[in-house]
């Protein structure tokens, strides 16, 4: 699946145009995007905890000569799956389907009909 065809479902599925859905998808990888990048982490219970990780320096090799290289540090994005995720992928557990929407229930009025004379 890719974005276009990501926000044409999630339009569908919560009701919305795909203009709206499309700035809800890019609103919420910019918000996870500079949340990582403040050092901090993005955990959605069930679905997955988005974080920084830190990557230690260490010493490569150039493949061509043998020669070796000193590799920097870095700093990576990182996504662990949730229990609920890992689940449904495993077949587990079925995935989530469309809720249904209830129809609205009718407001019953606190004080009784008044009575015609």
């Amino acid at each position: 699946m890719n974005k276009a065809e990501l926000i044409e479902a999630i339009a569908t599925r919560a009701e919305l145009t795909k203009v709206q859905a499309g700035k809800v998808i890019d609103a919420l990888l910019d918000i996870i995007t500079a949340t990582i990048a403040a050092g901090e982490q993005v955990a959605l219970i069930g679905f997955g905890t988005f974080k920084r990780a830190l990557r230690a320096a260490r010493e490569g090799r150039n493949p061509a000569t043998g020669a070796k290289l000193k590799i920097a540090a870095a700093k990576l994005p990182k996504f662990s799956a949730g229990a609920a995720l890992k689940a449904a992928v495993a077949g587990k557990k079925a995935a989530p389907k469309k809720a249904v929407a209830k129809p609205a229930a009718k407001k019953v009025s606190a004080k009784p009909a008044a009575k015609k004379k």
